[in-house]
């Protein structure tokens, strides 16, 4: 059987990870969405409300199943019995970024692959970052992140309050 893990940290989800998951599903037997910890990054949403929004969005895929860990990525894997780590990469500085966990991993276990899928065209240019600054700036995301999230994304952007920071 054919196992992947997809991580992020998912916050918040956009069409761009629902595009890689919806691919990933169709190459493997078995795909692991997995809300992890981004030590780097504040998190809009708890985990909890990741995991949750993340399952509404995936129910139509029958070989996709959503979790949560704090572990060490390769560790969960492992647990898994995957063979397989996914990752999107959009551009060159995301190119680095992966270069340097694929090898971390690798050393760790080498076992386990890093598959690198680049984004539908419409999705090269998505980040949380550019989802949360149209937020702020009064755009619109639904063309960004799935339809029945638009509102509690934007809501708790809203929230944050961002432009007094």
């Amino acid at each position: 059987m054919k196992i992947a893990v997809y991580p992020g940290s998912f916050d918040p989800i956009s069409n761009g990870h629902l595009d890689i998951i919806e691919r990933a599903s169709r190459l493997f037997d078995k795909v692991y969405v997995v809300v992890s910890i981004n030590i780097l990054k504040q998190p809009l949403f708890t985990p909890t409300e990741r995991l949750e929004m993340l399952k509404e969005v995936t129910k139509h895929l029958d070989n996709v199943v959503v979790e949560e860990t704090s572990e060490l990525l390769i560790r969960y894997a492992e647990k898994r019995k995957a063979n397989v780590i996914i990752r999107g990469l959009r551009n060159f500085i995301d190119y680095q970024s992966e270069m340097t966990l694929f090898q971390f991993n690798r050393k760790i276990n080498s076992n386990i692959e890093t598959i690198l899928l680049f984004p539908s065209q419409d999705n090269l240019f998505l980040s949380s970052t550019s989802i949360k600054e149209l937020v702020v700036f009064g755009g619109d995301i639904s063309e960004y992140v799935p339809k029945q999230l638009v509102e509690r994304i934007k809501k708790r952007i809203e929230e944050k309050n961002f432009r007094n920071l």
